[in-house]
């Protein structure tokens, strides 16, 4: 991946400040990606309000969201020097389901104590995804953490009775209950809770920089908290746990708190074992 990188060059940047720096980029600008940028060590890269964390040899991750609008700015300081990059950003389109006559509880939001616990846990999750750790596995690339049909992706949103639900934001993959499930990439296990509200089994796998996968549905988890895990290794099984209807890997990827396409991941940055 790194060799790759250095030979993209700068897409689509437009230069606004005068500073002799480059900066390159891996990735396609579009809604829900994720891109790796290179600068000089040393430099300092800021991008939406965040001041964004570089490896020694100047290589960094960014994120895009599901509704993310461009032009977007990468702002990067060497010195007292500044340098402005701007980069359109492709928009998508979502597949977006209509389903009338749905019974109204389950369109009602929870409450009570229902309400507590999933606030609760999902505080757990944000937890698990906001460290910034100094390890590089995301510049290994990535492979599928599970083979078999694909029943959902990324960006699709139902609208029950009228009233729209939060969008899907994983990649679901549909295997029997217990099939093995393996790590995309190198990581960290940050979280592994046995039934969450919605997710049921859930693992969140730390890949360094601010970047995570989530896994969830699951019947039972192979790893456990703070164990380091390498691309390949089994980590999980299938399950149908949470709100799930089937059983099937649901697979997401983030950013800090912004959610990626894995699909996108897997396009761009394939582990380079081609796996």
């Amino acid at each position: 991946m790194k060799a790759h990188l250095r030979a993209v060059g700068l897409l689509c940047g437009v230069l606004l400040m005068p500073l002799a720096t480059a900066l390159e980029f891996q990735g396609v600008w579009q809604q829900g990606a994720m891109l790796v940028g290179h600068t000089k060590p040393g430099n300092t890269v800021f991008f939406q309000d965040r001041v964004v964390s570089l490896t020694p040899q100047g290589y960094f991750v960014i994120g895009l969201g599901r509704d993310v609008k461009g032009p977007v700015v990468v702002e990067v300081r060497e010195g007292n020097e500044s340098q402005l990059y701007s980069y359109p950003v492709a928009q998508r389109e979502y597949k977006v389901q209509r389903v009338d006559g749905v019974p109204q509880r389950t369109v009602t939001p929870p409450s009570g104590k229902v309400l507590e616990r999933i606030r609760h846990e999902g505080r757990l999750v944000r937890q698990a995804r906001a460290d910034d750790d100094p390890r590089e596995d995301f510049l290994q690339g990535f492979i599928k953490p599970l083979e078999g049909p694909i029943t959902g992706v990324y960006g699709s949103q139902r609208v029950y009775n009228g009233v729209p639900r939060n969008p899907h934001y994983g990649l679901d993959i549909a295997r029997p209950k217990g099939t093995v499930v393996v790590a995309p990439a190198a990581g960290m296990v940050k979280l592994v809770h046995a039934d969450m509200y919605y997710s049921g089994g859930t693992l969140v796998l730390d890949h360094g920089y601010g970047l995570t996968s989530s896994f969830i549905h699951l019947s039972g988890a192979l790893v456990k908290e703070g164990q380091r895990v390498e691309a390949g290794e089994a980590i999980a099984k299938v399950g149908s746990t949470g709100r799930a209807t089937g059983p099937h890997l649901d697979w997401r990827v983030n950013w800090f708190n912004v959610r990626l396409d894995p699909a996108l991941v897997l396009k761009y940055f394939p582990a380079a074992s081609g796996q």
